[in-house]
């Protein structure tokens, strides 16, 4: 378990954006001989081959004794987090101060970013349409008004999110943004035509705890999924007879309608182009869906002790007691009974402990990319994920042995154990 966080910690530290989180996952798999295809060329068949559309991979292995009866088995994750994304024309001043405009990505906890050192990293683009990842420092900061400024705040914080998260920048006449961000891509300003760069937390991952139990970290929701499915997807224990596909999808956070989403058709056209490589016509392929399943694999939700009455008080998930499984009666998530056969058989087979998560009647639940894969593929699916506390903070908290225990359940769902 130790490996498997010090990995995960340095998969994080690598990825402050889905565009670099895909950029880590690319290289492990090439390292791992996995070839990448481009979606304006033809494609052939081969055993281990992979396709990257902005921040979002899909990769695939197939055994030689494939048959379309044998289906296909699908984890899906994603890559994005709750964040701060730098405006257009992102230069403010006030108060002899120099700020960055920046705009809320997602459902962020925004007191979390306050007192925080904040890096940008994000994609530029050029003019000629190259794609260049960059990364910088701690150069930002949100903030606090102290409380001899305003006695009302020990009590409650109300952020005004126009006036309150713009970060400071220098003091002064500051050095253009732009100019460091190009400096870091190494870009020369004339060449840049548009940015996506969001701010992100520079504070390193850490295991903590009076018996090192805990394990602190931004973008667990949901680089720890993604982590713990390319682990087992790339472990040679999960090789079964099924087609097995590896899928890290885009924009989760907002709503995955997008055309790197969940809710966009590039699952469904990979994975078509895939069984046209091996000569199926459009019944086989239909045949081929209707015999496979999906894991959606998304961080999910531990029993708050400070709001225990938030949680139901049947299901109350603990750190280091095994990955969620996700249920929820208004399919929210798209756990069901088959599903959840299947996963309680992956787990038995990896000796892994599981618990379940289902939400306090009075109080909504999130969804995940599983009701959105279903839909689309029609195929069984199945929510699980990693318990957390804090989820969209900037500084979540898990368990050191649960990102382990996904991994190796996993990969025996992949093994079709």
């Amino acid at each position: 378990m130790a490996s498997h966080i010090d990995d995960l910690a340095a998969f994080v530290a690598a990825s402050p954006t889905s565009y670099h989180a895909a950029s880590q996952i690319a290289s492990r798999l090439e390292a791992a001989s996995y070839t990448v295809v481009s979606e304006t060329d033809g494609w052939q068949p081969a055993p281990r081959q992979y396709v990257v559309r902005d921040g979002a991979v899909i990769a695939w292995r197939v055994p030689e004794s494939w048959r379309p009866e044998d289906g296909i088995r699908i984890v899906g994750s994603h890559t994005d987090s709750p964040a701060l994304k730098l405006k257009p024309n992102p230069m403010m001043s006030s108060a002899g101060w120099q700020q960055l405009g920046v705009e809320v990505y997602g459902g962020p906890l925004l007191g979390t970013w306050l007192d925080r050192e904040l890096g940008l990293a994000g994609r530029l683009v050029t003019r000629e349409g190259d794609v260049h990842l960059v990364t910088t420092g701690p150069i930002l900061r949100v903030p606090h008004l102290a409380p001899h400024l305003d006695r009302t705040l020990g009590d409650h914080v109300q952020l005004d999110r126009q006036r309150h998260l713009q970060p400071v920048y220098a003091i002064g006449d500051g050095p253009d943004p732009y100019a460091l961000l190009l400096a870091a891509a190494g870009v020369p300003e004339a060449e840049l035509a548009a940015y996506d760069v969001f701010c992100y937390p520079t504070e390193a991952s850490a295991v903590f705890g009076a018996q090192g139990e805990f394990f602190a970290s931004w973008r667990l929701d949901n680089l720890s999924s993604v982590h713990a499915s390319l682990t087992a997807f790339l472990d040679d224990g999960s090789r079964g007879e099924e087609l097995a596909v590896f899928a890290a999808f885009d924009h989760e956070e907002v709503g995955s309608s997008t055309r790197s989403g969940a809710s966009g058709p590039f699952l469904a056209d990979v994975l078509r182009r895939v069984t046209l490589t091996l000569g199926l016509d459009e019944a086989a392929h239909l045949q081929t869906l209707a015999a496979s399943s999906c894991v959606s694999a998304d961080a999910g939700h531990a029993v708050h002790p400070n709001y225990a009455e938030h949680h139901d008080p049947g299901n109350r998930p603990l750190p280091n007691h095994g990955p969620l499984l996700k249920l929820n009666a208004q399919q929210r998530y798209a756990s069901d009974a088959v599903g959840s056969s299947l996963w309680y058989s992956a787990c038995r087979a990896a000796g892994v402990p599981t618990q379940e998560f289902v939400s306090n009647n009075a109080v909504p639940c999130g969804s995940t990319i599983g009701p959105l894969t279903a839909t689309r593929l029609g195929i069984v699916t199945v929510d699980v994920g990693i318990p957390l506390l804090s989820m969209h903070s900037a500084r979540e908290l898990c368990g050191v042995a649960d990102p382990g225990y996904l991994a190796q359940a996993l990969t025996a769902y992949w093994a079709a154990a």
